[in-house]
């Protein structure tokens, strides 16, 4: 199974919230530190938003922050809402033409390989993603260094 760049990027973005210790950050310093589309995190940091992982404050001293607990973060129900529209295979989705569809039980025995692969993410939090202190220090290092 491969994740989108968007939860792929959803998921930097908590995590570069996380080590930074509840400071406010900006679009622009995650972007940098990632070397990643700022434009494209405007976005997902809008979605997070929405979605309650994030508290965004606009303004000249604006920036955003987590709005909850690392270790109240789950990864598989982040995963879940952004993966939601991403199909597995042509028969997952609306358009399906594909004729083995009546017969063939791949769509069965996929969808049961994904509900395998966002339950076994659903055992993780944030806090695993970042670790102990050791690792969140490591972590500040690597974008300080960018």
């Amino acid at each position: 199974m491969q994740i989108t760049r968007y939860t792929d990027y959803s998921l930097r973005v908590l995590i570069y919230l996380a080590v930074n210790n509840n400071a406010l950050s900006t679009i622009k310093d995650i972007a940098n530190s990632y070397d990643i589309s700022k434009n494209h995190l405007m976005k997902i940091v809008q979605d997070l938003n929405i979605k309650g992982y994030i508290l965004a404050t606009r303004g000249k001293n604006g920036g955003i922050k987590l709005k909850r607990r690392p270790v109240d973060i789950n990864i598989g129900q982040l995963v879940r809402q952004t993966e939601s529209k991403s199909n597995l295979v042509e028969c997952f989705g609306k358009d399906n033409h594909c004729v083995l569809t009546p017969a063939c039980q791949l769509k069965s025995m996929f969808a049961k390989a994904q509900e395998s692969f966002y339950t076994t993410l659903e055992a993780f939090t944030l806090a695993d993603l970042i670790g102990h202190s050791s690792d969140i220090i490591a972590i500040q290092k690597l974008f300080i260094l960018k």
